[in-house]
This record gives C-alpha cells, structure tokens and sequence, in this order.
C-alpha cells in the first residue's frame, strides 16, 4: 500500500530491548509501504541505541535510506536515579531482576513529558497525527491520546497465545483459591476496564481429579491447563490488591480497550492464540497479525537471499544480529560461520537465554555435563550464573573442572561469552535445535529458519510461548521451568539426544518446524492479489483504517 499524504504516526515501546527491536522493525515495515512519518519515542539510552541502529546501518541503498529517513527519534526525559534505580539504567536488559518492578513504576512518570510532546507536534505540524502505537505495557498514553483525539494502537510485541494468556493471569489470577480474585478488580476509577459476562464454564476452577497446582484459564479451552510452576513468583504471590498487580491490570486493560491491536505473530502458525486474544478485546476491536518482525534476509525476501538455509554468508551477514540486538558479540560472525561451515547439516545444538535471563550456578553445572555427554556439537553463549551480576565478565569455575579446556580442544562446540550472531547461527544449514529461554523474537528467529526449540522458558510470557509450541505446533520439548527447577545431567543428555535424532520425535519436530517456517514465509510474501502474504494484507488493512479515519476526520 502506498499512500500520498504525508501523516504521522506516533510509537513508543516499553524499556526492554525485546520490545524496542520488534517496534523498530514494525516502523521500518510503515516506512516502507506509505509515506507517513514516524516518530519513535524513548529515553535517552534508548533513543541512542536507535540512533546508532538506524544510522549505523551497512545498507547504504536509497530504498533503506528513504526508509530510515522517514523515522524520527524523539528523547523523554528521565532519569533512573530518581526511582531508585542505578545510574543511566533505562531498560531491563541492564537491570537485576529485583529492579523490574521499579522501572514499570517509573514508566509512567513519562506520561506528562508525552502528553507535552503530542501537543507541541501538534503546535508544530498544525494537526494532530495519524495514531499512537503504543506498548501494551504503557497503557496509560491511551489517556494522553484521548485528551487531544488521537486514535490509539496497542501493539503486542510478544506471540497472539502468550500474550493472550499473560493478559488472562494478571486479569483473572484464575490460579488462586479465592472466589474474588476469579474477576476483574477495578483499581482505577479513570481506566476503562473490560467488563465480562461470567459463565460456570468460564469461571477458574480446580476439581478433585485436578492436581492442586493445575488450573485452568477463563475463556480458554477446558481441555488446556497451566501449571502453578508456569507463572514467575510474584504473579503467584499477586493477590490483586498489590501494586504491582494493579500496574499490570491497568495498562492491560487500557491495551484491551485502545482502537485495535496489532500483534507480531503469523495467525496461520497460532490461529487458536489470535482467536484468544481477539475475544480479549472488549469492543471486539480488530486484531491484526503483522509478524513476524524479523530482518528481511532472514525471510528470504531480499534478492540475493536463498529460500532455504544457508551457509550463513548472506548479504550483510556479518553485522545484522550486532545491528537488531545492539550488542557487542564474543564472537566474530566470520569465526562462527567457519566453524558451522565444517558441521554436519543439523547436527548443532545453539543454546542462549536471551538478554536478560540466566539459570543457577547448579543448573549450569548439570546443563553443561549433559551436553557435553551427549556427544553433540553445540554453541552455548554464557551469561554469569543468576546468583551473580550478569553484566559482569563470565568465570571458567561456572562450568564443570576443565569442561572449557576440554571444549576448546576438541573443537567440539564454541562457548561464546558476551553474545553470539544469532540470527547467522540460526540461518546456517547447520544448526538443528535451538536450546532456548524461549522469548517470542528467538522462538520467530528459530521457527522463521525450520529449526526446532528445546525449551527453557524463565520469565514473562515464555513458559506460555514453550506451552504453545510444544502442544499446539508440536516443534518443543521442555528441558526445565524456570530459575528453581531441577535438572540432571542425565536427564539433559536424554532430551538432547530425544530432539536432534533423525528419526522419532526429533523427526517430527523438524518436520513440522519446516512447515511452520513455510507458513511464515507465505504470510509475508510480497505480492500482489491473492498471492500477497497474510501478514502483508493485515498491515495494508491497518494502514487503509488510518486513512480511512483520517478522511473520516477531514
């Protein structure tokens, strides 16, 4: 779709980088297909790391040049120590996890800086923009749109399944005894919460052939039940009348009540997660499913790149993942793709947590003898235990006695400390399964490329993501839950040697793996008629709602 009127369309992500990747990508996604402006709004550290994201790229074509030059960056004053957080700490990715709490609190002192923000582009422009998008964890600028009649976006960075169950615990708290935490507690007389009709077949129940610790999730299928082990510690300890349960319920609900949804998923790989979160909606607003937000090469969808896996040596190979994550890697690209190069296809085991995640120093005992005793060729980025800072330098004493020599000399496996290219890891024909804390930007990563997932969810909404995967597609097994769970060696080897089999369950994950990233492939194929991708069409649709608002306004 290409429009001619020069609009503006306003987006702020939350403070995390898994959030502010896929916001980027959706703006360069708009750039693309109209001629809207775009202005991305952060604080400061954020809006430098989109800075040198934008214009530090190694494409220097007009088509990339027009695009980025289209997208404005806009700087919200704030200062960390002001809340109690560490100096110039202004997203989770630096942050210990007994800060996470405080940075969502500290979002929403943004909201008088924002509102001033909108009325000076207001001032300047004449008009009022197009929209705001904005993070589902930042609600609250559903007010700011309202107060100047700007029609209002959540996007859900996160899967339609994982999302749509993250919601429906913090809404519901289904997995508690007491009958009044099975509603919506009203927290705050100015949010407009979604009121519901309860039926007995909607309620949370337990009943006596159910394990105390399974329960099961209003609106959700009967025959779906979670685990008491699936949810972090303090949504268990949520009682509805905390601070932090009121935050969450609040921008959640104003999310559910904003104009429409857009969400980073593919609906033929989760028709059943889209269904749900669509009949979250309390109007029934449009859900529009524009993922995945991934780099074009990775999708084949530049001229130079293959359809199917490749050796890794694709067009800008060698700093596209140092680009999406922003991060300094162990690593070089070149001295990876070497050392895949020499694999058997298939044969590697990638294992990563993310960036804000790491498990025990136990359990990196027993993970690290596990693999080493099944005998794979793997790639593990290393974090420090959880037990120490995890920006701190990675110590050999956290791996079993002489493991690291031991690897390093049979050039068995590369331990990369710092961080890995992981979308080149995942692009080479090489790479088997993915070990993965299962975040929803690395479970698109690895399932856009064929490659099946050997689930380790620790936070958020990943154990619904593992959950998801493993029963409605079918390409996860889960190793472990979470940072208390318990694993053996013995255990890990069994698994590893389960999933990277050629025949059995590791077969059948793979083949369907390969369907999935079929499906994705599709759905963002740019064509015209009835050949153009799902996800494409979902994007034009939402961007002809814009105009056709905004004509409606004229």
């Amino acid at each position: 779709m290409n429009t001619q009127d020069q609009g503006h369309i306003i987006m702020f992500p939350f403070m995390a980088q898994g959030h502010i990747i896929p916001f980027l990508a959706l703006a360069k996604r708009i750039a693309q297909r109209s001629s809207y402006i775009i202005t991305l709004v952060n604080t400061p550290q954020n809006i430098k790391y989109l800075r040198s994201t934008l214009y530090n790229s190694s494409s220097s074509d007009s088509t990339t040049t027009t695009i980025n030059n289209r997208i404005r960056l806009a700087e919200l004053p704030f200062s960390s120590s002001d809340h109690g957080l560490p100096p110039n700490s202004e997203n989770t990715d630096v942050l210990p996890s007994h800060h996470l709490a405080t940075i969502f609190y500290a979002s929403q002192t943004l909201q008088t800086s924002f509102h001033h923000l909108i009325l000076n582009i207001i001032k300047n422009e004449g008009r009022v923009p197009l929209c705001i998008i904005f993070d589902t964890f930042l609600g609250w600028t559903v007010d700011v749109a309202k107060s100047v009649g700007i029609s209002h976006f959540a996007f859900a960075t996160a899967g339609g399944y994982g999302t749509a169950t993250y919601f429906s615990l913090w809404l519901y708290l289904p997995h508690r005894h007491s009958t009044d935490s099975d509603e919506f507690h009203r927290n705050s007389s100015d949010s407009d919460e979604p009121q519901r009709n309860s039926t007995d077949s909607d309620e949370p129940h337990r009943n006596s052939t159910d394990s105390d610790d399974e329960f099961h999730i209003p609106g959700f299928p009967q025959t779906s039940r979670f685990h008491i082990s699936q949810l972090s510690s303090i949504l268990r300890e949520a009682n509805g009348e905390d601070r932090l349960c009121k935050f969450f319920r609040k921008q959640i609900s104003l999310s559910l009540s904003s104009d429409g949804m857009l969400c980073n998923t593919v609906e033929e790989i989760e028709p059943l997660g889209v269904e749900l979160l669509g009949n979250l909606m309390t109007q029934k607003q449009p859900v529009w499913t524009i993922g995945p937000l991934l780099p074009p090469m990775l999708l084949g969808q530049n001229n130079n790149a293959a359809t199917t896996k490749s050796n890794g040596n694709s067009p800008n190979s060698s700093v596209i993942s140092q680009l999406r994550a922003g991060k300094e890697l162990g690593i070089s690209p070149v001295s990876c793709i070497e050392w895949l190069d020499h694999q058997q296809p298939a044969s590697v085991l990638y294992i990563s947590f993310g960036s804000q995640n790491t498990i025990s120093a136990s359990q990196m005992m027993e993970l690290a003898l596990g693999v080493e005793e099944s005998g794979k060729p793997f790639i593990w980025v290393l974090r420090p235990p959880r037990e120490f800072d995890i920006k701190s330098e990675f110590k050999s004493e956290w791996l079993p006695e002489g493991f690291e020599g031991r690897i390093n000399e049979s050039k068995r496996g590369l331990l990369v400390k710092k961080w890995a290219p992981q979308l080149e890891i995942l692009c080479h024909k090489s790479t088997g399964v993915f070990l993965s804390h299962c975040g929803w930007n690395s479970v698109m990563e690895s399932l856009s490329q064929g490659v099946p997932i050997l689930g380790w969810p620790l936070a958020a909404e990943q154990a619904y993501n593992s959950k998801m995967m493993e029963e409605e597609m079918g390409v996860c097994v889960e190793l472990a839950r979470g940072v208390e769970g318990k694993i053996v060696c013995e255990e890990v080897k069994r698994v590893i040697e389960e999933v990277m089999s050629k025949e059995g369950k590791g077969e059948e994950m793979k083949r369907k793996a390969m369907v999935i990233a079929k499906k994705i492939r599709v759905a963002v194929r740019e064509e015209e008629g009835d050949r153009k991708g799902f996800s494409v069409r979902a994007l034009d649709d939402f961007l002809e709602t814009l105009l056709a608002s905004k004509r409606g306004k004229n």
